[in-house]
């Protein structure tokens, strides 16, 4: 399956073939009395049999249809047992073949119940009101309707009926006559009800069956013969050929999209036929009248009637009035509605909207899948050109969205630069050619006032499982996401059960990691730095460790990313600093000038960014007797890139004092820019290019290593090489100008009191030590 299609645009099989042979039914019937009825009349009457059995097959088809919604499956499964019924009366009709005046009871009894049949079946759809008071307007209406057509058939029949027509078939023809206008009204209902449960067009279609029938009984009595023989082989072919185009149309729309409802009952023609049925018994009485009372009485009558009349009028004028005001009342709701459902900036369904229609998919068991896209470094674009571009480039991104979504896939933004698209398939290899689809088309530079950017976006993938909740959906999409981010951005990833297990294992350790820090349950370890000259202890590096009591000792490398994805790398990073500013006010006054001059510590993106970092870390150097020049704070290259607030906190520090290390150096966006902007005072060697160093094996790595240590000369910067594991290491490094290292073959990180024992040593053996 190709990447474009979706499940709207498949064709679905078994759908179009009824409605063929219904058709083709329908036609040779026509053309057989168009050609003056050669033959016997069995070859008229054999259509409704070969019309009504693709009919019941097309039911049951749609009715077998697990992603429609119940009532609708049930609607079809009932309409197929009333085709039923109708193709017993026209099997009986095919054996009898004649042209008798009025109806049979053999086939008037079962076409009467396939009437009645489709009249509960119509019944059980959402017609308006579930209240008392609805069902009541609805009872009245019918009641209307049944008793106006009960008097006018009567009338027809006993009246009009040619002599000799037994009392039997005259009595059938009126009932199905009277069966037919009750579901012409039941049918009507249903069609204007808002948000019809059945397709809109399927309904309409179908009221060719009840026409069908009232026609039926009036022609069968007072109609010619040729009137009544056309309609006697034609009524049950067109009522086959309205059901199998019904069922085609409702089958058509499975695939699209969900229709708002519209609110538009009261505006339904069907809603006038109480009125015509007070009109048309009007009529009939003064029709009687005139004929069976004196002038006096007919006056009497006549009054009666115009009295009606004038109510009729009154009402109907009363009608248009409230249709027309809750015409207006529905506008407005559906406005009201459109602007709590969309997004003011891009005009995108919201978040809202997005989960009602997954929602809708996953109730009515249709395929769904969520897929959901965030902008990469949108904050870094926002913070640089400003709100207003941000704001800019969002709606472009959503238009772009919009042009490349195919029928059947619903955009939308949830909020911020997160948007999501809901796909009505389940196929892998469909959405994913879907996600690799619009990203695609994300990654097109995008022009904004008089710039051009090119950005990018990492999506999520979450296919709708069994049993599955719009939320929850929508929560594996987002975990799916954020594993996207983590795997370099400018990608998607679809969602996996781990994924998960580990989205719960990261909230479980992020719980325990809040209370480890308000129960001190977590210590620093310092790493030596030493003057690879003199082999002095110049420096340490201050370092968390995690004890659990349960867990035992959790590296770094797990709870440190937890921390950062949770936001308590705030906290986190608080506590390592003031806990190390101690430790070195401790160091100075135990060892005094044998101690160290300053302490490193490690300080995340997420703290640069809080407004208050410059004045905590003002105030954690006053508590503890320091002034800023015994502070080193390391960030990474990438810290330095985050956005204007991250470059002026760093700008307050450095004028402040504090030196500021580049850690990693090396491995992120390093360039001469990024050197000449920083306020930079330390270069930190990243072990990557120490390892392999002694051998030159490896020339590139040689070649990075020694131009970093001239760059730092010329730009009189202090170097620190990291990860030494050797003599050899350290020799070459020294050779190429690094004063400083640190690394496990001179010593692993230590606790307080024995990096504190260090520093009485002169010199320092620059060998390995254990923890």
């Amino acid at each position: 399956m190709s990447g474009r299609e979706t499940a709207g645009d498949r064709p679905r099989a078994g759908g179009l073939a009824p409605a063929a042979v219904a058709l083709a039914a329908t036609l040779a019937v026509l053309l057989w009395l168009l050609a003056g009825t050669p033959g016997t009349l069995y070859w008229g009457f054999a259509g409704a049999p070969v019309a009504m059995v693709p009919a019941i097959v097309a039911c049951r088809a749609i009715g077998s249809q697990v992603r429609l919604a119940r009532p609708v499956r049930s609607f079809w499964r009932q309409l197929q047992v009333a085709c039923t019924f109708l193709l017993a009366a026209g099997v009986i009709a095919l054996c009898r073949a004649n042209n008798e005046t009025g109806l049979s009871p053999y086939i008037g009894v079962p076409a009467l119940l396939g009437v009645l049949l489709l009249i509960v079946a119509f019944l059980r759809l959402p017609i308006g009101e579930r209240t008392v008071l609805g069902w009541c307007r609805a009872l009245l209406d019918g009641a209307t309707v049944a008793v106006a057509g009960t008097l006018v058939f009567w009338y027809v029949v006993f009246d009009l009926a040619p002599a000799g027509t037994s009392l039997v078939a005259r009595v059938a023809a009126a009932a199905v006559g009277v069966g037919g206008v009750l579901l012409l009204v039941v049918i009507g209902k249903a069609a204007a009800a808002p948000g019809a449960a059945v397709h809109p067009a399927s309904l309409r279609l179908l009221t060719v069956a009840p026409m069908a029938g009232v026609a039926s009984g009036a022609l069968l009595i007072t109609g010619p013969d040729a009137g009544r023989l056309a309609l006697s082989v034609l009524a049950l072919p067109l009522v086959g050929l309205a059901v199998t185009g019904a069922a085609l149309l409702q089958r058509r729309s499975l695939g699209a999209p969900a229709r708002p409802a519209t609110g538009t009952a009261g505006r339904s023609v069907f809603n006038l036929l109480p009125f015509v049925a007070v009109t048309a018994t009007a009529v009939l009485v003064i029709s009687v009248s005139a004929r069976d009372m004196n002038a006096r009485q007919r006056t009497v009558i006549v009054g009666a009637v115009l009295i009606a009349g004038f109510v009729v009028a009154r009402q109907l004028l009363s009608l248009r009035e409230n249709t027309l005001a809750l015409r207006g009342i529905r506008r407005q709701q559906a406005e009201l509605e459109r602007l709590a459902l969309s997004d003011t900036l891009t005009g995108l369904p919201n978040r809202t909207r997005f989960g009602v229609a997954l929602a809708d998919r996953l109730e009515n068991r249709q395929p769904a899948t969520a897929l959901l896209i965030d902008v990469d470094d949108f904050k870094m674009i926002n913070d640089t050109l400003g709100p207003a571009a941000g704001d800019q480039l969002l709606y472009h991104v959503a238009q772009r969205l919009r042009e490349h979504c195919l029928p059947g896939e619903l955009p939308a933004r949830l909020g911020g630069d997160e948007f999501a698209v809901l796909l009505p398939d389940e196929e892998p290899a469909a959405v994913e050619a879907a996600a690799a689809r619009l990203l695609a088309a994300l990654g097109e530079p995008f022009r904004v006032g008089d710039q051009q950017l090119l950005v990018h976006a990492s999506a999520g993938i979450a296919v709708a499982g069994t049993g599955e909740t719009a939320d929850e959906v929508q929560r594996n999409a987002d975990i799916a996401m954020y594993a996207a981010k983590e795997s370099g951005k400018a990608s998607w990833v679809r969602f996996e059960p781990r994924m998960r297990q580990d989205m719960v294992h990261h909230a479980r350790l992020a719980s325990e990691l809040h209370n480890a820090i308000v129960r001190g349950e977590l210590r620093l370890v310092y790493q030596p730095v030493f003057d690879l000259v003199t082999g002095r202890l110049a420096g340490a590096e201050a370092l968390v460790r995690w004890q659990h009591p349960v867990r035992g000792f959790v590296s770094p490398a797990d709870f440190i990313p937890v921390a950062e994805r949770s936001g308590l790398i705030v906290p986190l990073g608080a506590w390592v600093l003031r806990e190390a500013c101690a430790q070195l006010s401790r160091w100075r006054a135990a060892h005094g000038a044998a101690a160290i001059e300053s302490i490193n510590v490690n300080v995340a993106v997420r703290q640069l960014r809080e407004a208050g970092f410059v004045d905590e870390v003002a105030a954690v150097l006053s508590e503890h007797g320091l002034t800023s020049g015994n502070l080193i704070l390391e960030v990474t290259e990438s810290s330095v890139v985050d956005g204007w607030q991250v470059r002026d906190t760093l700008r307050a520090l450095h004028e402040m004092g504090v030196r500021l290390a580049l850690d990693d150096f090396g491995t992120g966006q390093s360039s001469l820019s990024l050197l000449r902007e920083f306020p930079v005072d330390v270069l930190k060697l990243d072990k990557s290019f120490v390892d392999g160093i002694a051998s030159g094996a490896d020339r590139g790595r040689l070649a990075v290593a020694a131009a970093v240590a001239q760059l730092a000369e010329y730009l009189q910067l202090k170097t620190v090489a990291e990860g030494i594991e050797n003599a050899e290491q350290r020799d070459r490094l020294r050779e190429m100008g690094y004063r400083y290292g640190q690394g496990y073959f001179m010593a692993r990180p230590l606790p307080a009191e024995e990096c504190g024992a260090l520093m009485s040593a002169t010199p320092v053996p620059a060998r390995f030590t254990s923890a």
